[in-house]
């Protein structure tokens, strides 16, 4: 079973590695080079380059004019789809509560260029979410603490338009080897994607992008 699953490792990992190399070059953001360009080092993790890709993906799909993103972190995600957001007039509402994360990813901002297309609100999203009005955003992009995934849920279908998107990250937690200190975020990821998955008003699916991420459409 040990070799069975080292064998499964390695070919993830060569999957992962042809992944990478054949987009190197085309690439317009690299969470590498973004993260090295970082001052502040003790950030909650941010997405992958292929997570990344997936949101502008869906960016350039969907065309959503307005974008809600609970998460911010460093901002390598908001600024990833702000790239393609501005092109066509889009704009994102992005939340953090950690104030050294928000001035952070507020200079990624700027050094990136895409200040302008991007609003950062600073503060506790349980509080903050609930406030939006109903069908406000076209899309939603939801990286935030795991234990706040089940919490949220009902408030992003409401404030979601018909037709929107949501997607969330990490859906895969609860079959990865995790480092112990994201045990506690195994369980409400669990609820949340039994909760999206049998869910009367979304239409949704799970896929193997970076640690796994739920899609879904509004009914």
């Amino acid at each position: 079973m040990r070799k069975e699953l080292d064998l499964e490792t390695d070919t993830l990992e060569r999957y992962q590695t042809y992944i990478e190399d054949l987009y190197s070059v085309t690439a317009s953001l690299r969470k590498k080079e973004f993260v090295s360009k970082t001052g502040w080092k003790d950030f909650v993790p941010v997405v992958d380059d292929d997570t990344a890709r997936f949101l502008q993906l869906i960016l350039q799909m969907k065309k959503p004019k307005n974008i809600l993103e609970i998460g911010t972190s460093i901002g390598f995600s908001a600024i990833s789809m702000a790239l393609i957001a501005r092109e066509y007039g889009g704009t994102i509402t992005t939340i953090e509560f950690d104030p050294t994360a928000a001035a952070q990813a507020k200079i990624n901002f700027v050094r990136s260029g895409v200040d302008s297309t991007i609003q950062i609100l600073e503060g506790d999203a349980c509080q903050i979410v609930p406030g939006f009005s109903d069908a406000s955003f076209d899309f939603i992009f939801q990286d935030v603490d795991k234990q706040l995934y089940p919490i949220l849920l009902k408030d992003c279908i409401r404030i979601l338009k018909p037709g929107g998107v949501f997607a969330a990250d990490d859906a895969l937690f609860p079959v990865m080897d995790l480092d112990p200190k994201w045990y506690d975020q195994v369980e409400p990821v669990g609820e949340f994607n039994h909760l999206v998955a049998n869910s009367q008003e979304l239409s949704s699916t799970l896929l193997p992008i970076g640690d796994g991420m739920i899609v879904a459409v509004k009914k």
